[in-house]
């Protein structure tokens, strides 16, 4: 079976000058390679070549079979590292609850540094002021952790 410790230290030399980070590496017994990766700008199609060139020259095939899949984590895959809660502050997210509540929201700041990490969801709920004839829409700050949430994902909204 490949070393997957050896692909993500090949991954990790081949992005160190870029902005790219890794979401997830995934070997399957039938040595299937998954590299996904993401990056706060955009990530292009010349890097995931680069990475897999790189990946190609470290791996012998004579050695050992597989097949090889390098490229950008899902525009509607759950956020699975710090890096892409950090690139989503400002957007518009979807989070579901261990709980089973879902709500939709705006991803307003992240604690990368926390253990597990830490983000706020800024949804807006409708309240009636006292006195007042109409409901406002008022700003509701919600603070989870990554153990409280099944998922966060990148809301894809056509209004």
């Amino acid at each position: 079976m490949i070393d997957k410790q050896l692909i993500a230290d090949t991954v990790a030399d081949a992005i160190k000058d870029t902005d790219a980070f890794v979401v997830d590496i995934r070997v399957s017994r039938d040595n299937d390679i998954t590299v996904e990766l993401d990056s706060p700008g955009n990530l292009d199609i010349d890097t995931c070549a680069a990475i897999t060139r790189k990946l190609n020259e470290v791996l012998d095939r004579d050695v050992e079979d597989y097949s090889l899949e390098v490229g950008s984590a899902g525009l509607t895959a759950p956020f699975k590292v710090a890096g892409q809660y950090l690139k989503n502050v400002g957007n518009r997210v979807e989070v579901l609850t261990r709980d089973g509540r879902k709500l939709k929201g705006t991803l307003t700041s992240v604690d990368a540094d926390a253990s597990p990490l830490s983000f706020t969801v800024t949804t807006q709920v409708k309240e009636k002021a006292p006195g007042a004839k109409r409901p406002v829409l008022v700003d509701h700050p919600e603070t989870f952790t990554t153990d409280m949430v099944k998922s966060v994902v990148y809301l894809i909204d056509f209004k």
